[in-house]
């Protein structure tokens, strides 16, 4: 039986953060992976014709690249380099108008002023108010809760007057949102479209402070990829874990090894025991950590019950394309972005969102486009274009062939309204279903990405489920690092980050015994005691 201070479940990017973090520490690590592949969501491949490569999953990444985490490794030390499309992203409404958004504000503003007079000033004044903000609400975003130190700098900066329009504005919808900022539609759909790379609805409580944050940092940062495909996050943080850890591969573990209410190992699918001296870090959604992994012999019985409120995000279908040219847009303004927004106005993303909560395949959807090679030319041959789209359907058990078909075609009709011609020109397709999702990636639960719902009742202190919001379980030295953890989904690498820390908290010979009393005494106040 191998034994080490530290086993990692799930190489995904969150994992082997936790996995870097931990033997920085000096930590002996173990991961295990149930794939043949690291990366989880983090991937590449060559599935659509030759020489055309496709970000599997996630791709495009605003958060990573801003990521306080992230920035932390240096992993431009292990060779990832980042590079970025001559546009952040465009929104293309259906009769044909653009709003983008360009690094170079003046760009920007340009843009959204052809919706409004005055829009353009007004833009630039959003974002000033998101750089008066961003370093702390970064730190904030990426700390564990509550974050005291980062929240406390927030007011000192703001002032209390500040605070408090900035704590309203955190929970607006992207319509009022909008509505309040601007004048035209351009700038609203520019954050808007943001907004529903989440499950929330134009109108839902907070669905604007997401479409804000990811609009600014594009402004602020862009939306970068890696130069090669977004394995070479993978790869940069395998390498930068090098042998002061192990990743074992096609060892799915199917039990948390508890005694006398602490983790102190693992069981794997082929029945092997690896034991942890000090901390087990999940990777994997909370739902399979709590229900399948450890059982509820050894949690509270009021956890247990509110895990059966637990809600995942929508499902995706994603197609890849291999394309042998440009994509022909009626639209030039789309030629130089990266990530696209189309098929909706505002009013189209609300029926587009009532159709999903009301679990209907909506008859036009609403797709996010990457242009990959716009991006970063090494995705296919020169004047070609690898493309990907993406929408969401409703979160069901199981999709028919039909359906999934029926629905890409609705998909490449939307495409080919703003790029007539776009489909005789493809060379090739990959489909990714739902099922197909989750049998790649067993944490992409029916295709969800998110590792759980977005909507406010399911962030900070109740996510995944009300408690604190913290990484610590009521099962001692096991720590939740998934993306259903606290703040949730995105490559940033938090929730493994906070995870490790936790870990290492616990560990800490003057300070654990009082750091666990307070955990302890945290999860009795909110689940009441253990069965």
């Amino acid at each position: 039986m191998e034994t080490v201070d530290a086993i990692v479940v799930g190489a995904g990017h969150n994992g082997l953060v936790a996995a870097n973090l931990l033997a920085d520490a000096g930590w002996s690590v173990l991961v295990l992976e149930a794939t043949p592949n690291p990366g989880g969501a983090v991937r590449s491949g060559f599935v659509t014709a030759p020489g055309y490569l496709s970000d599997l999953f996630s791709s495009f990444y605003p958060l990573g690249y801003a990521s306080p985490v992230m920035k932390g490794l240096r992993l431009d030390e292990q060779g990832l380099r980042w590079t970025h499309a001559p546009d952040v992203l465009t929104h293309l409404l259906p009769d044909g108008r653009a709003a983008t958004v360009n690094r170079d504000i003046a760009r920007t503003m340009e843009s959204m002023e052809q919706f409004a007079p005055g829009d353009g000033e007004r833009w630039r004044t959003a974002y000033q108010d998101w750089q008066s903000v961003s370093g702390r609400m970064l730190d904030t975003l990426f700390t564990p809760f509550p974050p005291v130190a980062q929240g406390l700098g927030l007011v000192r900066d703001l002032r209390i007057s500040g605070a408090l329009r900035l704590a309203r504005r955190l929970l607006l919808s992207v319509r009022e949102l909008g509505a309040e900022l601007f004048r035209g539609e351009g700038a609203t759909l520019a954050m808007a479209g943001c907004a529903l790379h989440t499950d929330l609805s134009p109108e839902q409580a907070g669905s604007g402070v997401y479409g804000w944050l990811l609009a600014m940092l594009g402004q602020e940062f862009g939306w970068p990829v890696p130069v090669g495909g977004a394995q070479e996050i993978t790869s940069s943080l395998v390498r930068r874990l090098g042998d002061r850890g192990r990743i074992v591969y096609e060892a799915p573990v199917n039990r948390i090894l508890v005694a006398r209410g602490r983790a102190v190992g693992v069981r794997t699918a082929d029945g092997r025991d690896w034991r942890a001296r000090r901390a087990v870090v999940a990777d994997v959604p909370a739902p399979a950590l709590f229900l399948d992994l450890v059982g509820e012999r050894w949690l509270p019985p009021r956890l247990v019950e509110d895990l059966a409120h637990f809600r995942w995000d929508g499902a995706t279908l994603k197609v890849d394309w291999a394309v042998r040219s440009k994509i022909p847009w009626t639209n030039p303004a789309a030629s130089g972005a990266g990530t696209i927004h189309m098929g909706a106005d505002l009013n189209d993303l609300s029926r587009y969102a009532a159709h999903l909560a009301v679990d209907e395949l909506p008859p036009k959807p609403f797709l996010l486009l990457g242009q990959m090679s716009t991006a970063d030319p090494s995705h296919s041959p020169e004047g070609t274009e690898s493309v990907w789209a993406y929408t969401h359907l409703p979160h069901r058990k199981s999709w028919s062939g039909d359906e999934i078909s029926e629905h890409v075609e609705r998909m490449e009709s939307v495409i080919e309204e703003q790029a007539p011609g776009f489909l005789s020109r493809v060379e090739g397709r990959n489909v990714f279903s739902p099922a197909i999702l989750e049998k790649e990636n067993p944490s992409l639960v029916g295709g969800a990405l998110g590792g759980g719902t977005s909507a406010a009742f399911q962030q900070l202190f109740l996510r995944p489920i009300p408690g604190l919001g913290r990484p610590d379980t009521p099962v001692d030295r096991l720590f939740l690092g998934s993306a259903s953890a606290h703040p949730g989904g995105g490559v940033h690498g938090a929730p493994g980050a906070n995870a490790a820390r936790a870990a290492l908290a616990r560990d800490r010979a003057l300070t654990g015994d009082l750091y666990r009393a307070a955990i302890n005494g945290a999860h009795r106040a909110v689940y009441g005691s253990s069965s």
